[in-house]
């Protein structure tokens, strides 16, 4: 059971028609490609594309880099999938919108794992000068070890 959070509502996401549904209401084609792409983000959430290129083709078989990289996009302009790009890391894309949550990264492997909003409500913190800005998103990234990366290897000081 895959799970992402659109307009703060849990949607399951269970078969290829539910994928066909999000397109659709996306007012998106739905197409090979873009279901294949969409499915691989709701099963592996953070993936950057390579990981998702790879899964789309072994689907799909044949697929470009470049088809795989305008799908994301065009699923991203859809709101369909977030893309997020934490320091010296490549893209990754999650199925996770419309909720302002956050992330924290493993400074030695890289994961990435989700951070709910600190006050609960979007845009999550109040800035101490909105510039005369209406502030209606904020992006934070924790930046830590993750617990693999905090046990110590066997026979190491």
């Amino acid at each position: 059971m895959i799970q992402f959070i659109r307009r703060v509502e849990v949607v399951v996401v269970r078969n290829p028609p539910q994928v066909e549904c999000l397109l659709r209401d996306a007012a998106l084609r739905v197409t090979a490609p873009r279901k294949a792409v969409l499915s691989a983000v709701h099963e592996y959430p953070h993936a950057d594309t390579e990981s998702l290129l790879a899964v789309t083709r072994a689907r799909l078989g044949s697929v470009s880099h470049q088809a795989v990289y305008d799908v994301l996009r065009a699923l991203t302009d859809a709101g369909l999938v977030r893309r997020i790009q934490p320091a010296g890391s490549a893209a990754r894309y999650e199925a996770r919108v419309g909720d302002n949550h956050h992330h924290v990264v493993c400074r030695s492997c890289g994961a990435v794992s989700d951070v709910d909003c600190a006050i609960g409500e979007p845009p999550c913190l109040t800035a101490s000068d909105d510039a005369g800005f209406a502030i209606d998103e904020a992006e934070v990234v924790y930046w830590g070890l993750c617990p693999a990366c905090q046990s110590p290897l066997p026979g190491r000081c």
